[in-house]
């Protein structure tokens, strides 16, 4: 009796790959989710930090001040923030592929921290 599987056989490489890479499990038993509407970040030598809030100004008064209320801060290693941006890079473009590019500005200048130069002329 032939002892054969319907799987296709695996190379030696691909089983040692297999055994090299660690099975990650997900564990969201103490996540929380919280929307936030604005981001901004700040670096030091040793550590990225990320802040997330949101706009709570709905109408501008005549003092023009924004009120952004701070839920989050996620602080990181530069390594690990570096990852974060390679990755969000993947996934805007995906959905921009999608939905359709997404403008963050005005359309007529790229910000500076995108390769740009943020003056207006």
């Amino acid at each position: 009796m032939s002892d054969q599987s319907n799987t296709p056989p695996k190379s030696e490489a691909a089983e040692a790959a297999a055994r090299r890479t660690p099975k990650v499990e997900w564990d969201d038993s103490r996540m929380r989710s919280t929307y936030a509407n604005v981001v901004n970040a700040a670096s030091t030598r040793e550590e990225i930090s990320v802040f997330f809030g949101t706009n709570q100004t709905w109408n501008l008064d005549e003092k023009r001040e924004v009120t952004v209320q701070l839920s989050d801060r996620i602080i990181m290693s530069p390594f690990a923030a570096k990852r974060l941006w390679v990755l969000l890079g993947a996934v805007l473009k995906q959905h921009e592929q999608r939905f359709g590019t997404l403008a963050i500005d005005d359309g007529n200048r790229v910000p500076e921290v995108l390769g740009g130069s943020d003056r207006t002329n």
